[in-house]
This record gives C-alpha cells, sequence and structure tokens, in this order.
C-alpha cells in the first residue's frame, strides 16, 4: 500500500509528529511505501535544524533526517508555512540576503501542488494533528 502523511502540530505542542513516525516506521517494516510526509501549519517546526531539544527528550528533527536518510521519502515543508514562520531554505536565503538556512537534513521545500500530487498517487492519505 502506499501511504502520505501530512503533519499538522509542532513537535512541542504535541507528540503526534512522533506518532506518525512511529506509524511510517511499522508501515515500512510491513513493505508498505511512504510517497510522502507533508509538514504544514505548524507541523513544519518537524524541519528546523537548530532545533535542541533537551538531551533527554527526542530530537524528532534528527529522526526524520535519518529516515530520509535510509528510505526513500520526500520529506516536504510547505513553503507559504515555512516563509511565514521564518523557516527558510538555501534558496530562499540567497534571495533575501541572509546567512543560513534552517532546514534540516533530508527535507525541502514545496507547495500544496506536490502534496495533492502525492495524494493522487497514494491509495491512503493520513493527517496527523
Amino acid at each position: 500500500m502506499k501511504y502520505v502523511i501530512q503533519i499538522n502540530s509542532s513537535p512541542y505542542a504535541s507528540r503526534t509528529g512522533l506518532i506518525a513516525y512511529r506509524f511510517i516506521q511499522a508501515a515500512l517494516l510491513q513493505n508498505h511505501q511512504i510517497l510522502q510526509v507533508f509538514f504544514y501549519q505548524e507541523g513544519i517546526q518537524h524541519a528546523c535544524r537548530y532545533a535542541l531539544p533537551p538531551d533527554d527528550e527526542i530530537n524528532i528533527s534528527r529522526l526524520w533526517s535519518k529516515l530520509a536518510g535510509e528510505h526513500p521519502i520526500d520529506l516536504l515543508v510547505c513553503i507559504s508555512a515555512a516563509q511565514r514562520r521564518g523557516l527558510l531554505c538555501a534558496d530562499e536565503v540567497r534571495r533575501q540576503g541572509l546567512a543560513d538556512d534552517y532546514l534540516a537534513e533530508g527535507f525541502r521545500i514545496g507547495g500544496l501542488g506536490q502534496w495533492l500530487d502525492a495524494s493522487l498517487k497514494a491509495d491512503r492519505c493520513l493527517v496527523f494533528g
């Protein structure tokens, strides 16, 4: 089965992102395919490169980056939601004349059109948060 996942909530306001991550791990173990994880609204905070939770807490950004490095999963961050919250990719950083981008490894910026396209290719769409 092919899945696309949407995450709407911050990793610090809700555990839904971690639940989505664990669902994806279980789905991959069952040989299901995850076409895309779309981070929307406050969910874009999962993609923050410089988020540094205390050592006794889970660093969800690193978990997502590791997952994307191990599996062909598209971690897509909504461009509109990201720009509103100051999460910029390298291209936008250059355009704005800033020094550094804040997007964690394995994530990329995209739009709702890409989410819709992935949704049309999937058997199931799940929304967390």
